[in-house]
């Protein structure tokens, strides 16, 4: 008897799948119906922990916070920040007052990661550091004096390098977005009032532990796609080689050997995991 495609399919482990179900437990686990909304910055927190990872906003399979909030917009019809939930938006921020990471290696994109997370993430920043900081001598610079003088706010790091803003920030936002360096916000008072910084610091400085993969970028790679999928429960084979900001460590055999490996499973154009298992 033939099996309709979206609602039955076989798997390649030779076992059936539901596709309606798949998305029923992504849609419970990632809290994509209102009446799953996040009520606190501490059920935040919790969600955070469970799924690994969280996007700001919805634009892929991965679970995003804004989203979980089901709460609306800040400005109705207003595009941007405005788009924000209109009391919840600074979880995101006081998420990683808790002692979570933010880090842009989502394609440029603001990506909370749990500790969990980050010890998958660490082979590859590392290796991010060395490689960025021969490849341009801007960089490197920056990277060497992070190093020297340790985590830096925007302004002292301008006086220090005699940089304008404009060229720090040009320095700055291909590192931060290949995980050799993260930033994180500042309140600084000023005068009767308070203004918003950021420091900098190299990932090293950020998370000085030790990864769970050993050196190699390539195996961190494909522990982060499979912690990744797990997040998201379901999500499209061909999205997956975009989520992240390395295309120089993905291989097209990646998805076939965590496939093979037992650790996701391939269903009608997508990938779950093989078992909901929290990263390692």
């Amino acid at each position: 008897m033939a099996v309709r495609r979206g609602v039955r399919s076989l798997g390649e482990d030779g076992t059936v799948e539901s596709l309606t179900r798949l998305r029923e437990q992504r849609a419970f686990l990632c809290r994509l119906s209102p009446d799953r909304a996040l009520g606190s910055v501490e059920e935040a927190d919790t969600f955070l922990r469970d799924r690994g990872l969280l996007t700001r906003t919805a634009d892929c399979a991965l679970p995003s916070l804004y989203e979980a909030c089901h709460e609306d917009p800040y400005q109705p019809g207003r595009p941007g920040f405005a788009t924000w939930p209109a009391t919840k938006w600074p979880w995101f921020g006081e998420l990683a007052d808790r002692g979570h990471l933010i880090t842009a290696v989502h394609r440029g994109k603001s990506l909370l990661i749990s500790g969990a997370v980050a010890r998958l993430l660490d082979p590859i920043c590392r290796a991010e550091i060395t490689r960025m900081g021969t490849a341009d001598r801007g960089w490197g610079r920056l990277l060497g004096h992070l190093a020297a003088v340790g985590p830096s706010s925007i302004e002292d790091l301008r006086t220090e390098l005699g940089l304008k803003r404009q060229e720090l920030k040009a320095l700055r936002a291909p590192l931060e977005r290949c995980g050799a360096i993260v930033s994180r916000s500042l309140h600084v008072t000023a005068g009767q009032g308070h203004q918003h910084s950021s420091e900098l610091a190299r990932w090293d400085q950020a998370y000085p532990g030790s990864g769970g993969t050993g050196e190699d970028p390539v195996a961190a790679l494909r522990d982060l796609i499979a912690a990744a999928v797990r997040a998201a429960v379901l999500a499209p084979e061909t999205e997956l080689r975009r989520w992240f900001s390395w295309p120089w460590y993905w291989a097209d055999s990646l998805v076939d050997d965590l496939i093979g490996q037992g650790r996701l499973r391939r269903i009608d154009g997508h990938v779950t995991v093989a078992g909901q298992s929290r990263p390692r």
